[in-house]
């Protein structure tokens, strides 16, 4: 994997509670560490929905967010309170919008990805939608609005969420989210063991809240 120095490429699905979880312990080590000027995350997709050939089930979402929430309680985490039918039946979209906004900088596609995460895990917004989308690039202050809708509407960031997946149709990335340093160190939800019970579902079995300051550190370093 070759990941730039100041990076720390991240490998996620915007469906996916554990990487939000992941993403805002990120987001949170850096501001720590003092490295928000130094360090950038680059993002990468791993589309669930194409490797199972299905959209991520509701129910399965249900079970693994109210434990992905106790890793990182203040990362904004809400029960859907829309309807359900405005739950969002893919994430390609807005993962393609946060490759489009690469291309502005990571700075952009970085401060994309998080006001989705937050207008899915903690406002109920349909991500899924072009101009729920924009609604959320203008908000983010760092993402040329018009600019990202003429790459919506000719789909030329469309190849490179693609050729995302067929990277992580290979041996390195093993799920979502999988970081990877400069360095070559890489880690599935740093720091975070996920049990399994029978009776109660998921489970934290273990939590080090300092291996994201390992990979920020690790990025600066690089």
């Amino acid at each position: 994997m070759d990941v730039r120095p100041g990076t720390v490429a991240v490998w996620s699905d915007l469906g996916c509670p554990w990487s939000h979880a992941v993403v805002w312990r990120l987001w949170d080590a850096r501001r720590r560490l003092g490295l928000e000027e130094r360090v950038r995350l680059d993002h990468h997709a791993f589309p669930l929905e194409l490797f199972n050939s299905e959209p991520t089930p509701r129910r399965h979402i249900d079970i693994e967010a109210p434990v992905a929430e106790t890793v990182a309680p203040r990362a904004g985490w809400q029960p859907w309170s829309a309807p359900d039918s405005s739950w969002p039946v893919t994430m390609l979209p807005p993962m393609e919008a946060v490759q489009a906004a690469k291309a502005q900088s990571l700075e952009a596609s970085e401060a994309l990805d998080r006001g989705l995460r937050r207008a899915l895990w903690a406002e109920s917004r349909c991500i899924s939608l072009r101009h729920v989308i924009l609604e959320i690039a203008r908000e983010t202050e760092a993402v040329d609005v018009g600019t990202l809708a003429q790459a919506l509407d000719d789909g030329r960031a469309r190849a490179a969420l693609m050729e995302d997946w067929a990277t992580a149709r290979g041996d390195e990335v093993r799920g979502s989210a999988h970081l990877f340093a400069p360095d070559g160190t890489n880690a599935q939800n740093p720091g975070i063991t996920i049990g399994w019970s029978g009776v109660y579902g998921y489970r934290i079995e273990a939590d080090d809240p300092t291996a994201m300051e390992a990979f920020v550190r690790r990025a600066a370093e690089g």
